[in-house]
């Protein structure tokens, strides 16, 4: 008889925004890892990757629930994400931070997935008086809502890593924090991206029910 597979390991991940900085990192990881015998990948556009495990699913996320009526997982990965100078308005902004990850959350969990993992931001707060804080702050309180097993969310300080887009703002505070980095509090210390698609990927593996919030000085040990 054949060996009987191991049914902890046959799992499917679906992750949104693979081709941003923490994404596209996230993306190769899940693609190794023994975990996962699928990886759905929900773009806009082709990816340059060929992998057994990928299949890529271009859709428009205005129209998400529609896009994975045939599509199930168990591992929801949310990387999705933009700026104010990026998106231009704050109509914009919120559709990319709150509306396109709430639309997910509810379409995975309705198609019966068990945890959910979303990349927010180091002070994420509601009732925030900065606009993207607060939005971040709402979107964690809404994934949380949904009654999933496990919501892990993840606190990034400033990102480091190569992007495939410039960021001014980014761009002017990585030099700073070259030359002041000594001086900056370790809660406010920039993380390199990878740390946090490896603290990603590992807190899923954990399974551990609940809700879970990681800062960024926490991620900076992956």
């Amino acid at each position: 008889m054949g060996e009987i597979p191991d049914l902890h390991l046959m799992k499917t991940a679906l992750i949104a925004g693979s081709t941003g900085l923490i994404g596209s990192q996230l993306l190769q990881r899940l693609l190794e890892s023994d975990r996962y015998t699928q990886v759905i990948a929900l773009t806009r556009q082709d990816l340059p990757h060929q992998h057994p495990k990928l299949t890529q699913l271009k859709i428009d996320f205005s129209k998400l629930g529609e896009s994975l009526d045939d599509f199930k997982a168990d591992d929801v990965f949310c990387c999705l994400g933009t700026t104010m100078a990026k998106a231009g308005t704050k109509e914009n902004f919120y559709q990319v931070d709150f509306y396109f990850p709430f639309l997910l959350a509810k379409a995975s969990k309705q198609r019966g997935a068990k945890q959910y993992m979303l990349v927010s931001a180091l002070g994420a707060d509601k009732e925030s008086s900065i606009y993207y804080n607060q939005v971040k702050g709402e979107i964690e309180e809404a994934i949380s809502r949904e009654n999933f097993q496990a919501v892990h969310i993840f606190r990034p300080s400033l990102l480091l890593g190569p992007r495939s887009e410039q960021r001014s703002g980014e761009d002017a505070a990585k030099i700073i924090y070259k030359i002041f980095g000594f001086l900056i509090p370790k809660k406010y210390k920039a993380i390199d991206s990878a740390k946090v698609a490896a603290a990603m990927l590992h807190f899923a593996s954990q399974e551990h029910p609940g809700i879970h919030i990681h800062e960024s000085k926490d991620l900076q040990q992956f």
